[in-house]
């Protein structure tokens, strides 16, 4: 089937092209979006005449970005090896990032005609296929990224040990410190603990010697009770051995 494209479908054609498809993608996929119409004449007669002056604003769109562009210095730097070759490389997408940030213009890196990445550090022409016959030119500066200063390591040393003990005390200052804290609060938990048992000895103590008291009282009472036997006794020993000196007379 022969259509006529209305917009862009990259690797397919470009809007205005007429172009011979298969039915079954004309009909499923590139009609019902409105990418492309029948290549009827009176379409083609449409389109042909909307192209060219989309043509002709395009063309005239493009020439005042050239004139804007061209001669632009983009600066790029990256990391360099021997014979100032880059470790990465430079790709279309780098340039066309950096020309964005440098003119505030929007580029499309397909634009930018890079054979391949640049590789070396240096200093490059390279142009820029915006439409037909025109191609703005910009130069490309390519230079070293300058490595972050590293102190010696004998410095590097000599202050790692003088702030060694420095960190070293901060941390025995902190470990000690909930140390002591927890000490402090054992003692305050342990203060009444030890007024407790230290009045359960004093009223131990005081038992005791409330036991004691009485267990001599009792003895001297015990004494007195053998006394008062004794005395009572003493009478009838003395009544018996007269009684044993009558009946022996």
């Amino acid at each position: 089937m022969k259509v006529i494209f209305l917009q862009d479908v990259p690797n397919v054609a470009q809007v205005g092209q007429v172009k011979e498809v298969a039915d079954g993608y004309a009909r499923n996929y590139l009609i019902p979006r409105k990418l492309a119409a029948l290549a009827q004449p009176q379409a083609v007669s449409q389109i042909e005449t909307r192209t060219k002056k989309m043509e002709v604003r395009l063309t005239s769109e493009m020439q005042e970005l050239a004139i804007l562009i061209e001669g632009t210095e983009v600066n790029l730097k990256a990391k360099a090896g021997a014979k100032d070759k880059l470790y990465g490389s430079i790709t279309s997408a780098d340039i066309a990032a950096e020309l964005q940030s440098v003119t505030g213009l929007e580029i499309d890196k397909r634009k930018i005609e890079l054979e391949e990445p640049i590789r070396q550090l240096g200093s490059y022409e390279i142009a820029l296929k915006l439409g037909k016959d025109i191609a703005p030119k910009i130069k490309v500066t390519v230079t070293e990224e300058e490595a972050e200063e590293k102190p010696p390591k004998k410095e590097k040393k000599v202050a790692k040990k003088k702030e060694a003990p420095k960190a070293e005390e901060k941390a025995a200052k902190e470990k000690k410190a909930p140390k002591t804290a927890k000490k402090a609060a054992k003692k305050e938990k342990k203060a009444p603990e030890k007024e407790e048992k230290a009045a359960k000895k004093e009223k131990k103590k005081t038992t005791k010697k409330v036991a004691e008291k009485p267990e001599a009282e009792k003895k001297p009472k015990k004494a007195a009770k053998t006394t008062k036997t004794a005395a009572k006794k003493t009478p009838k020993k003395e009544a018996k051995a007269k009684k044993e000196e009558k009946t022996e007379e």
